[in-house]
């Protein structure tokens, strides 16, 4: 890999252009263009303002943007610490197989040691099976047994104005 040295950087909100196109690049690989609404605007403030809570970093491999990933801390009731959630981490396709998201994936496993994490976490597709394997490769274990719960738009609108009727 010496000749495709990757460098991890943060994220600044002069990337903003940037990550949105990765994060485009990210739904049309999942399938997800239905669900991509973000814009430059949302992301600088959601990602860069000052009530941030989520951090971005850059994967560039000769000063071209190849990879990204967002995360950000979570609790851990049972563990009594707080985590490392990997939100998304995306390779550009032409930059695949060549230990970009394994850089990533590695440093982001180091930020949460760094800081005292109890765990670091994250989800998968389920009919991503080459992204399973890479992460079971790196020791990961995959949680069959549990199901994401989601609430959002419309749904959480009405969920929020919901009155309780004991």
């Amino acid at each position: 890999m010496s000749d495709k040295l990757l460098h991890i950087r943060p994220a600044t909100q002069a990337d903003v252009p940037v990550i949105l196109s990765l994060i485009r690049e990210l739904a049309e690989y999942e399938k997800l263009n239905h669900l991509m609404v973000a814009t430059e605007e949302t992301l600088a403030k959601e990602l860069f303002g000052p009530k941030s809570s989520a951090e971005t970093l850059i994967g560039e491999a000769n000063g071209e943007p190849v990879a990204f990933a967002v995360i950000f801390h979570n609790f851990s009731t049972f563990l009594g610490k707080k985590g490392l959630y990997l939100e998304d981490l995306y390779v550009r396709r032409d930059s695949r197989r060549q230990g970009y998201g394994k850089a990533m994936l590695l440093h982001i496993a180091r930020l949460a040691v760094e800081r005292g994490c109890g765990r670091f976490e994250w989800m998968v597709l389920d009919w991503n099976e080459p992204a399973i394997k890479f992460y079971e490769s790196m020791g990961a274990s995959i949680l069959h047994e549990w199901k994401l719960a989601r609430v959002t738009g419309e749904a959480l609108e009405r969920l929020a104005a919901m009155r309780l009727s004991l």
